[in-house]
């Protein structure tokens, strides 16, 4: 039963050819989700056909327009056989329909962060982009039952040009014991060796000049182990211009009387706890 769970979820993880075969595991290495392994390098570098999988048809630099003729292609050949397998006319026309409604849905999809507070900034990319930098994004769900995957791909833009893919993937068939940072590490790692392990921020990293990847666990919020993909020198730009665009947090002196006191040094105010307050908050993290 294991060997089928991890069999479908590492279908489920194909960008392309993303897939780990159940025979190259043992039942002992998983056992309980806890692997021995040598330490990981820092940085450590995925393979050029890994990587290569991840990126399968998309280029970072591509316009929104260059994104959609590629799922345009993907999406026509996948309908393409559905149709030539049946002669009824009904059900070929339905097929039609669906996939243009498919196509209608991703560039629908396509929004621009301009400050506009909306839907996915309380969502499992909330994290991953931020207003009034020239972000935008757009969403595909790829769901096809006869290839085993069941993922949602997110495209980030900046100035119009695509420099990161999130994919989020469907976890639901693992079990209880299965979900785990320990087993999505042994599971990564199985595929891309290993990388730089953050476990208490939820994440491996993969990097060098050209790319950055990261498995990230969203399990506990989001029910979703996630990949992503990402320029690491347009990574860095944003983070710089979303620095410079950060708003300074406004002082309420009134709250700053009453939670600090008139005398700061007896009665430490908010902002003085603020570090242990987020340790709460965080769990410690």
């Amino acid at each position: 039963m294991r060997r089928s769970v991890f069999r479908r979820l590492a279908i489920s993880l194909s960008l392309g050819a993303l897939a780990v075969t159940a025979a190259s595991t043992t039942p002992s290495a998983w056992a309980g989700g806890k692997k021995k392994r040598e330490p990981a390098t820092v940085g450590a570098k995925i393979s050029d056909r890994a990587l290569g999988e991840l990126m399968g048809p998309y280029k970072f630099g591509m316009g929104k327009q260059d994104v959609l003729r590629v799922l345009s292609r993907q999406i026509n050949d996948r309908y393409k056989e559905k149709i030539a397998g049946t002669a009824d006319v009904y059900t070929q026309d339905k097929l039609r329909r669906d996939r243009q409604a498919e196509f209608d849905r991703i560039k629908k999809s396509y929004v621009e962060f301009t400050g506009t507070k909306g839907g996915w900034d309380v969502s499992i990319i909330d994290d991953q982009f931020a207003h009034n930098t020239g972000e935008s994004m757009m969403v595909y769900w790829e769901n096809a039952p006869e290839t085993g995957r069941d993922q949602r791909r997110f495209f980030f833009f900046h100035d119009g040009q695509l420099y990161k893919m999130f994919i989020a993937l469907n976890s639901a068939q693992l079990k209880d014991e299965q979900r785990s940072f320990a087993y999505f590490q042994n599971l990564m790692e199985q595929r891309y060796g290993s990388g730089r392990v953050q476990a208490d921020k939820g994440f491996i990293e993969w990097k060098s000049s050209t790319y950055r990847v990261l498995a990230v666990d969203k399990l506990a919020f989001y029910g979703s182990f996630c990949l992503v993909i990402a320029d690491p020198r347009e990574e860095q730009q944003l983070a710089d211009l979303r620095g410079a665009h950060k708003k300074p947090k406004s002082e309420n002196n009134v709250i700053k009387s009453v939670m600090g006191g008139d005398k700061k040094e007896e009665t430490p105010g908010l902002e003085d706890n603020r570090g242990a307050v987020e340790g709460v908050v965080g769990g410690g993290k």
